[in-house]
Order: structure tokens, then sequence, then C-alpha cells
């Protein structure tokens, strides 16, 4: 018996629904997403397979690197009520006085790295101007500062936890060094020093992740 032989007829397959849900969620992800502004002071943190996260709020930076050779080092504060309260003390100390604008500006700056006396320069700069090389020459804290008397660091230090107080804050404001792996041990230590000589004996060292059996 001849077998019948049925027509083909070409598939096709609507994908305008498809393409209109890709299209949703990618402006959906545009739009919700957070751009990473350029860091002051970039460095490359040793690795580690140590996987603790870092406390969202609650958190100071200090981080420790070099720049045209010269060791730096930059102060970020995560939550701007602590910045606000840290600033308001500095001034107070330094005898500088930030205007309204420049107080707003300040907390919304996540880290910085020059001397109190030169942060109304700072704020005066766009976002992206700030971050260029060799316009922060970093936060006064080496052995001639500390013979100084000018240990910024230490005043930023405890501005930010008497801000932390005065914000009725219940935990111990954390710390964390974030240090570059070719930095020199002895700068990282002079870090330590300072956050000690103010009883502050717990801290985290930021490190990059690498697999376990790197």
């Amino acid at each position: 018996m001849a077998k019948v032989k049925m027509s083909k007829k070409a598939t096709s397959i609507d994908m305008t629904a498809m393409c209109d849900v890709a299209f949703l969620l990618l402006t959906f992800f545009i739009l919700t997403a957070t751009a990473k502004m350029p860091e002051p002071l970039p460095v490359d943190t040793p690795s580690s397979t140590v996987q603790t996260k870092l406390p969202e709020t609650g958190l100071v930076t200090i981080t420790v690197g070099k720049s045209e050779g010269k060791e730096q080092v930059f102060f970020g504060m995560k939550d701007r009520a602590i910045r606000s309260g840290a600033l308001a003390y500095m001034a107070q100390k330094y005898k500088v006085t930030f205007t309204d604008a420049e107080k707003t500006q300040f907390e919304l700056v996540d880290e910085f790295g020059v001397p109190v006396e030169g942060l109304k320069q700072l704020l005066a700069m766009k976002g992206a101007d700030r971050a260029k090389k060799g316009v922060q020459p970093g936060i006064p804290s080496d052995s001639i500062a500390i013979k100084a008397n000018n240990n910024q660091l230490q005043d930023w230090i405890q501005g930010a936890r008497k801000a932390n107080i005065d914000n009725g804050g219940t935990k111990e404001l954390q710390f964390a060094i974030k240090g570059d792996a070719k930095e020199e041990y002895p700068q990282i230590k002079r870090v330590m020093d300072i956050l000690q000589d103010q009883k502050i004996n717990s801290f985290n060292l930021v490190t990059g992740l690498r697999g376990k059996d790197y």
C-alpha cells in the first residue's frame, strides 16, 4: 500500500513576548545598578582563602598604599552620620570652619586622603577630579607627623568613634586595614599601633579571595 506523503510546513516561533521580557529585565538591572566610584588610592590586596564579609554599616576602612613612590594613608567611613560627626570633631580640634554645603558634600565622600586643612579644597572639586592620581597626598600619620603632634589619622579615628557614640551606636565601631600586597610591614604596623594606642585591639585585614590550592 502506498504511503501517504504529508506536506511539510515551516515551523516558526513568535519571539516577541520573550524579547519584551528580556528588554524589561535588562532595563531593570541598568536602572537599579550602582556605579562603582573609582578609588582614589587603588591597592592590590594580598590573597587569602578567608571569606568573611565586612559589615555594611559601622565600619571604618584605613587604606595604606603608595602613589608616585610616596606612602599614603586614606580614611573611609561607611555611615553618613559618623562622617558628619567626625568632621565636626576635626573642625573643632583644628579650628577649621566648614559651610553647610561642604558638610553635606563631605557626607557623600566614601574615602579621602588629605590633611584637614586641605579638605575644603578637595570638597570643591568634582568627584572624578578627586580620584585623579596625585590630587590627594594622604592623611598625616607618619613618624614626622607624630613628632610634630599632627597625627591626623589618630584624630580621625577618635572623631569617628565619638560620632558613633553620639549617634547612639549600640556596637563598637569596627575597623579594617586595607593594605597593598607590596606594602612594607612597618607602614602597616604603624597603623596597627595607632589603633592599639586607642585600645582598638580587634580589627580586620582586607584581602582578596583565592583558591585553597593556590
